[in-house]
């Protein structure tokens, strides 16, 4: 999925999921909610990291 997909699915700016994407942007708890839902995953999985 590109970046425009993403912001396109979960109504935000292409921007903003570029810069969370480089860690230069703090989302909100909405947008986190609504990125999750684009993406068909629970918004905790966002935040699982690899051990």
């Amino acid at each position: 999925m590109s970046q425009a997909d993403l912001a396109n699915e979960a109504e935000t700016r292409r921007a903003l999921i570029n810069k969370i994407e480089r860690g230069e942007a703090n989302p909100t708890l909405d947008t986190i909610v609504s990125i999750a839902m684009a993406l068909g995953v629970n918004p905790a999985e966002l935040f699982d990291q690899p051990r």
